[in-house]
């Protein structure tokens, strides 16, 4: 199962994701850091795979040709029966938007 990573809604996508897809409830980016299984605030460049390079703002689209979309599963899923497993990204962006400035 595909989640949104600022929304967590459900996503039906096509096998190859463009760079300029979006979500269709909240209209984030999809292609981006957050939503790729590689992500790990805990490694360098905040990515598990070495030789990608630096994107300042995980949360928009990238061109990463590592990419690739963070499946989870039915269980650990909010509301589809299983507790809802936090884990450190999705920690880490809700701090961020509390602190996001506004314009």
């Amino acid at each position: 199962m595909r989640l949104c990573h600022h929304c967590g809604r459900e996503l039906q996508l096509p096998p190859e994701l463009q760079r300029t897809d979006a979500c269709p409830t909240c209209f984030s980016d999809l292609h981006c850091c957050q939503n790729c299984r590689l992500f790990d605030p805990a490694f360098n460049n905040q990515c598990r795979e070495p030789q990608a390079e630096w994107c300042p703002d995980k949360e928009k689209a990238n061109f990463c040709e590592f990419f690739e979309y963070r499946e989870t599963s039915l269980l650990s899923s909010p509301g589809m029966g299983g507790k809802a497993t936090p884990t450190r990204d999705r920690a880490r962006a809700a701090l961020d938007n509390l602190f996001k400035k506004t314009e």
